[in-house]
This record gives C-alpha cells, sequence and structure tokens, in this order.
C-alpha cells in the first residue's frame, strides 16, 4: 500500500503493545500512527493479531548466502574461509546474482526484514573486465529487492588492494575499480530510486590504501550518504597496520576523516581503550554480526563499552 489506512488490532510501539491502532500512509512512507483507534477506519486494511516494525538487516553480502553449510564443516580461519568465499564470487554473473540475491531478500522479507544494507564489492567481471553497464552488478541487487519486496541501500565498496602496500589479487581483480577516484567515478553513475538508495564503504584499512581514504569519506559526506567499513574484525590485521602506520585502524579512518555520525563501524571486534573513545567521540555507529563472529570464532567486540558512548 502506498497510500491509505491500516489498522491493526494490536501493534509493537517502541516499549509495549497498544490494541486499537490505525497507521496512515502516503507516498509509501508512514505519515501518522494514532491509538486508542478501537473500530478499523472506512477503507482500512486490517491486520489481525499482532504487528511489528519492519526489521532492518543493516550488513548484507547477499552472495554468502551460497556459503551456508559449508563453512560451518570442519575447522580453519578468518583467512581459510575467505578463501571459500573468493571461489564464490568469481562464479557470479549478473543474471546468477540477480537470481541469488532476489531469493536472500525473500528470505529477509519472510522473516519480518524491510531493509537492508547491501555491502557490494563485486563489480566486475573474472579478471577485472568491466561489464559495458559498469554497475551490471549493483544494478542485478537493486533489481532483485525490487522484485522480493524489499528496500534496498546499495553500499557501494571501494576494494583497491590485496593488504598494506600489496596489489589485488586474480580474486580481488573483481572488485578494484584501480583507484578511489576511479570508484568514485563509477559509483556517480548508480541512480537511487523510490526502493534504493546508494551508499558508500571503504572495505576495510588493508584494502583501501590510506591516501584514498578520504576520497570515499568525501564522496559519501558530499552526498550525505551513509558509509561503512569492515573495522577491527581480526587482530592480523590490527598488527599488519601498525607495523605500516604506526596506528591502530580506527586512528588511521579518523586521522582521515572517516569516522563520523554517518559512518558506521561493521564489527568493531579487536579495540583499544582509545579506539572505543575515538568511536564514540566522532559519533560513529556499530554494527555487530553475531553470526559471523559465532561462525568464524572472532568473539563479540566490546559491545557494552561501545552502547555507553555519547
Amino acid at each position: 500500500m502506498t497510500k491509505g489506512t491500516y489498522w491493526l488490532e494490536h501493534a509493537w510501539l517502541g516499549d509495549r503493545v497498544e490494541p486499537g491502532v490505525a497507521v496512515d500512509v502516503a507516498g509509501g512512507r508512514v505519515r501518522a500512527v494514532r491509538t486508542d483507534v478501537t473500530a478499523p477506519p472506512p477503507g482500512a486494511e486490517v491486520l489481525r493479531g499482532l504487528t511489528l516494525p519492519g526489521l532492518a538487516n543493516a550488513h548484507s553480502h547477499a552472495f554468502h548466502r551460497a556459503l551456508r553449510g559449508t563453512v560451518q564443516v570442519g575447522s580453519g580461519t578468518f583467512w581459510t574461509w575467505r578463501e571459500v568465499m573468493y571461489s564464490v564470487a568469481d562464479r557470479l554473473t549478473p543474471d546468477t546474482y540477480h537470481a541469488l540475491a532476489r531469493a536472500v531478500y525473500a528470505e529477509m522479507a519472510l522473516a519480518g526484514i524491510t531493509c537492508v544494507g547491501e555491502f557490494h564489492y563485486v563489480h566486475h567481471a573474472p579478471g577485472g573486465t568491466r561489464y559495458a553497464d559498469p554497475n551490471a552488478m549493483g544494478e542485478a541487487l537493486i533489481e532483485a529487492a525490487a522484485e522480493a519486496g524489499i528496500r534496498i541501500t546499495l553500499l557501494d565498496t571501494c576494494y583497491l588492494s590485496a593488504g598494506f602496500g600489496q596489489p589485488p589479487d586474480a580474486h580481488q581483480l573483481r572488485f578494484s575499480d584501480g583507484s578511489a577516484a576511479d570508484w568514485a567515478e563509477r559509483c556517480a553513475l548508480l541512480e537511487e530510486r523510490d526502493h534504493a538508495r546508494i551508499g558508500a564503504a571503504v572495505h576495510s584499512v588493508r584494502a583501501v590504501p590510506a591516501g584514498q581514504l578520504a576520497t570515499v569519506a568525501e564522496w559519501a559526506r558530499e552526498r550525505r550518504a551513509p558509509l561503512h567499513v569492515h573495522l577491527s574484525e581480526q587482530p592480523a590485521e590490527n598488527e599488519a597496520c601498525l607495523a605500516a602506520h604506526g596506528r591502530t585502524p580506527t586512528r588511521l579512518l579518523a586521522d582521515h576523516g572517516v569516522l563520523g555520525p554517518r559512518t558506521t563501524g561493521v564489527h568493531n571486534t579487536h579495540l583499544t581503550e582509545e579506539d572505543i573513545a575515538l568511536l564514540g567521540g566522532s559519533g560513529t555507529g556499530t554494527c555487530m554480526c553475531p553470526t559471523t563472529e559465532r561462525d568464524l570464532a572472532d568473539g563479540i567486540g566490546p559491545a557494552a563499552a561501545l552502547q555507553c558512548m555519547p
């Protein structure tokens, strides 16, 4: 329904269940929520039982659905898991990615998720060859979300290197635009739709050279777009960042203008006290992924300390 009224027999309103709630919708958006409406208004669509607000999935890699039931078998590490993930990414085409993502988003919709943040970095064909439409893979995701009936924020991800000072490997050529400037030029071609918003992401401090972080941050700032970044998911990444730059990933992001109230750190697992203060002081958000952190044995980050930051 894009315009009209829903009458909810019972509705969860933040911290309580209320009987008899009318929700007025216009332009596909909720315009008013009215309580103490004891009977359905004329023409209202009636929803019996208990109605909950739609859930948001803040961090999705749709193609990881194809890994389900494989990476949980046996033992390994984040880095061995990554090789399995790369093998799946290598086989994707715009058509197969569309079909896979449509199924993934339909599963989300059936579970009550109504919007998804898609952390998207499989941009090009194997070997890094550009598709005729340079955003063919992103467009496949946007169309898949529309067909599944879910809203999407496409977090188009800058991913340029295999590690600090290392060029992308054979798998990662699909992910790389060559430079942050070229990434920004491609992203500028993406258009928002009623169900789709365009955001940005820094894959990680190991995947975007420090001198190019500001380009991504500025692109997002100019468009008032959300900006996400995988942050301190692995101790090995923290150690490599300290060796390369003499500072933690969080401090590196802060020094290059990436942190802020429109930025979300994903995982935020292995943080120092200074890191926590930098995140809290800048208003940077946190998105934890408990099932991933369980499967890869990373553990959960300092959630209580992050929650208490201003």
